[in-house]
């Protein structure tokens, strides 16, 4: 076990039994909702793991520690205290040394998750190629992490506010599979449609979990990325979309937010243009996909250990 990771005694035991974990990253927490919803939406997503089985292990950094499986209080204090870091891998001996609360990315979360053994991982939308990237390189971390890294990574696809179509590019090159759950069609996130076709595509928890396990017998080192459609219930029109997002990207720009504060920004700017049905799908469909993933986490540990 790594010296600088926690795995608490719940999750700990949990995996020492075989029994299914889910992770969660943080940095939805801190950073990519507001109060209290931040709060309210890492409840209903433990909630939700557990309600099919499984045992939620949200991740965040703490006292110079990688933690997994954060307590309550602990989820408390993410969510609310002022200075919390958005930790990506790269981030991690600077984030301890120094002591500062970190929320976990994408690509730190299945990190930390792999350290743990934990083989599954729920989120809302993937990092991916930024719209502009011809001007600013700015391709999430995620992505190169998804390909060297053995998680399966459940979620509505990547954030809308991204260039979709090279984002699949970039994973089909990097080698990492996307697979839709119930779908055939890449999700954009806040939107059940993209226009983008996806090649692989299964329709059950069981499906899933034989996938995954075909992929790591073979001996590939890539994630897996489980494509989770939002809940058609509150899932928004991709034109519509569209064009909010065009009025956001130019506000950003306007303002010149760059870098790691570019997606909270318009993910906040988002629900404010869309009177809140952004923030409402969001939630929806991070819960959404907690329940999906723990479904898929059951069906792995019971191939992986047997039935329970």
């Amino acid at each position: 076990m790594n010296t600088y990771l926690d795995v608490r005694p719940h999750v700990a035991e949990a995996l020492a039994r075989g029994a299914p974990v889910v992770a969660l990253e943080s940095t939805v927490i801190a950073h990519g909702l507001p109060r209290p919803h931040n709060l309210e939406t890492a409840r209903r997503m433990e909630a939700a793991v557990r309600e099919e089985g499984a045992t939620p292990a949200t991740v965040g950094i703490l006292h110079g520690r990688l933690i997994a499986g954060l307590s309550q209080q602990e989820l408390d204090l993410l969510a609310n205290a002022e200075h919390v870091y958005k930790a990506s891998r790269r981030d991690f001996s600077s984030v301890l040394q120094s002591g500062t609360p970190g929320a976990t990315t994408v690509a730190a979360t299945m990190w930390i998750a792999s350290e743990a053994k934990i083989p599954v991982f729920a989120t809302g939308g993937i990092g991916g190629v930024h719209r502009g990237v011809n001007d600013t390189l700015d391709i999430s971390a995620d992505l190169t992490e998804l390909a060297r890294t053995r998680v399966a990574v459940i979620c509505s696809g990547a954030k809308i506010i991204l260039d979709l179509p090279r984002t699949l590019e970039l994973l089909e090159t990097l080698g990492v599979p996307v697979v839709g759950y119930g779908t055939s069609e890449f999700p954009a996130f806040y939107a059940r449609e993209s226009g983008l076709a996806l090649d692989s595509r299964v329709n059950s928890p069981e499906d899933a979990a034989r996938l995954m396990t075909i992929q790591w017998e073979l001996g590939l080192s890539s994630g897996i990325v489980f494509c989770n459609p939002p809940p058609e219930s509150s899932a928004l029109d991709r034109a519509q979309m569209e064009s909010l997002i065009n009025g956001a990207l130019a506000a950003a720009d306007a303002q010149g937010i760059r870098g790691k504060e570019v997606t909270p920004y318009l993910l906040e700017y988002l629900s404010r243009a869309s009177s809140g049905a952004t923030l409402k799908a969001n939630i929806d469909l991070l819960v959404s996909n907690a329940r999906v993933a723990a479904r898929i986490a059951v069906a792995y540990a019971a191939i992986v250990c047997g039935p329970r």
